[in-house]
């Protein structure tokens, strides 16, 4: 279904940016956990592998390079930690999303867990309260990748079981529970089997399950080989399909605005940024039935283009890439930093190296400064501050994972940072649920207001 294109690919080089055009070819064969899987062994243990008692833990303040006497940090204090056997007693946590109640101030973080969603209100940060599990969607679909999104205050789940298609969660429900509860979803999208990432537009109410490459039955989507399943979020708890690309095969996960950036001729239009495993491809999904591909680029150290997430003001992209650290085409975790001042030619503006050996996995930027959830270095703040010169500048950091920084797949996986309050919910995969109170600010404009 690939139509033909060409890709740019780009290197950083010492005197510039060198750009040269090769014919396009197919992504590389999709093996989500080839390895990755192996770094999990689907046990609870009373220290986890980085070091982590299994014990709640609050009010840890950093302070001299330490929170507590066991977290490594700078200007990041642990407000609590939520251990494994307290989420509904699970084996592990992928990722994370929050959702503050529109009626009540209350937050929650949403934490994915191998058996389920958990639901823990966080509005006293150093007093968390778990609210109950919510259990995959089929008995035995136990999966070690998932992904939380919220609309309309409903939660949308996905999961790469087999069968788990998207489960869809009034969060509502919440309201008023001060204790641990059983939970049933309200209704799950079933034309698409297993998911690997999702994304909501919250501006254009849109729902984007990417990575879908197993029991797809959504009308006219089954070939898309893993690429954008676009559902309408109007009625947030009844998502009706509004179409599906399949041009440029598996994306593995996606950013989509409604474009307020610098290329004053994509104003108002909806555009998504893929990472699709050896590129970045940038489309124009307005119009979801005639989705149009602006660009498609890669890049010289490219070993797994994994997610990345737009600067506030759109002219720049954060990417990560999750495995170039690991088969060593970069020294360090790094970060490209794309121009995307003009959507049809991003430009790659530098490769930002932190000089620690850890992958790197989630970014998402709130008010100049990008989160980062990096594997066994844990939550590392940048200043984006210097994006149009390819440059971040870590702010601060918290180590969920203070045994060791090894290139290996164990610690953080994600983050969500958007709560008002200032609150950063970060998961480590066998350690538990933390809460987290980042006492930094940007250089830039943001940090001035």
């Amino acid at each position: 279904m690939r139509r033909p294109t060409r890709v740019a690919t780009v290197a950083v080089a010492s005197l510039g940016l060198l750009i040269s055009a090769t014919t396009a070819a197919a992504h590389p064969t999709h093996k989500e956990g080839e390895g990755k899987a192996a770094g999990f062994d689907l046990v609870q243990e009373d220290i986890s592998p980085g070091g982590v008692p299994q014990e709640p833990m609050s009010d840890l303040r950093c302070e001299d390079g330490m929170a507590g006497d066991l977290f490594p940090c700078h200007k990041v204090d642990v407000a609590s930690f939520t251990p494994l056997k307290d989420l509904g007693d699970s084996i592990w946590a992928n990722d994370v999303w929050g959702w503050t109640d529109p009626q009540t101030g209350r937050e929650y973080a949403l934490a994915k867990l191998y058996e389920g969603t958990a639901f823990v209100d966080i509005t006293d940060a150093a007093n968390p309260v778990h609210l109950g599990v919510l259990p995959a969607a089929a008995e035995g679909s136990g999966n070690i990748w998932g992904d939380i999104k919220t609309y309309g205050n409903h939660a949308y789940i996905g999961s790469e079981a087999a069968g788990h298609g998207v489960q869809v969660f009034d969060l509502t429900r919440l309201r008023g529970v001060t204790s641990e509860q059983d939970w049933s979803e309200d209704t799950r999208i079933t034309g698409v089997g297993q998911s690997h990432n999702l994304y909501v537009n919250e501006e254009s109410a849109s729902l984007y399950v990417v990575g879908s490459t197993r029991g797809v039955t959504a009308p006219g989507c089954a070939d898309v080989d893993g690429g954008p399943i676009m559902y309408d979020l109007s009625s947030p708890g009844q998502p009706e399909l509004a179409g599906c690309y399949g041009e440029d095969g598996y994306t593995h996960d996606i950013q989509c605005v409604e474009y307020a950036g610098p290329d004053t001729e994509h104003a108002g239009r909806e555009i998504c940024v893929a990472s699709n495993e050896d590129t970045v491809t940038i489309l124009d999904v307005t119009d979801k039935s005639a989705i149009d591909m602006l660009a498609r680029v890669s890049y010289t150290t490219a070993a797994y283009t994994h997610q990345g997430w737009f600067t506030e003001d759109q002219a720049y992209f954060l990417l990560g890439d999750e495995l170039d650290e690991l088969t060593g085409t970069v020294d360090s975790t790094t970060t490209y930093v794309w121009d995307l001042q003009d959507l049809d030619n991003p430009v790659l503006r530098g490769a930002d190296g932190s000089g620690n050996p850890s992958i790197d996995h989630n970014i998402f930027i709130k008010d100049g400064l990008a989160y980062q959830s990096n594997y066994t270095s844990g939550l590392r703040v940048m200043d984006t501050w210097k994006a149009e010169q390819g440059r971040l500048t870590e702010r601060g950091f918290l180590d969920v994972y203070p045994n060791d920084d090894e290139t290996k797949f164990a610690g953080t996986w994600g983050n969500y940072p958007y709560f008002e309050s200032g609150k950063v919910v970060v998961t480590g995969v066998e350690e538990g649920l933390f809460v987290l109170e980042p006492r930094v600010k940007s250089s830039g404009e943001f940090g001035k207001k």
